[in-house]
């Protein structure tokens, strides 16, 4: 990971991102809503026009809404988005919806890139 990588705090979700092998990995945190999504879509949008493989890193996000299902479900579309580490709340939300069914949900980014 170089300094370039690592995305600032932009504020909302968006934490660092950074090239994983092939992979490109974006950090989400915190809560992912309505309110503060632009960010994490921007980064999440142009990876995928990039990257035919992005994992999203979920395990610090705290509280997700049905504007981030939506957006998994978009980016999902333009390429092969892994979701790495759900934590419970986030893992509730993918399995209430079906959402899981749909999206690859790995354990770890480890997994994710594998």
């Amino acid at each position: 990971m170089t300094a370039e990588d690592l995305a600032g705090d932009v504020g909302g979700p968006l934490g660092a991102q950074y090239t994983a092998g092939e992979a490109w990995v974006v950090t989400a945190l915190g809560e992912a809503d309505l309110q503060n999504m632009a960010p994490l879509a921007d980064a999440l949008t142009e990876a995928a026009g990039k990257y035919s493989v992005v994992v999203l890193d979920t395990a610090a996000v705290t509280f997700a809404d049905s504007t981030f299902l939506n957006l998994l479900l978009r980016i999902h579309q333009l390429t092969d988005l892994r979701i790495a580490a759900p934590a419970a709340g986030l893992k509730r939300l993918l399995d209430v919806t079906g959402a899981d069914q749909a999206l690859a949900v790995r354990g770890t980014v480890a997994d994710a890139i594998s």
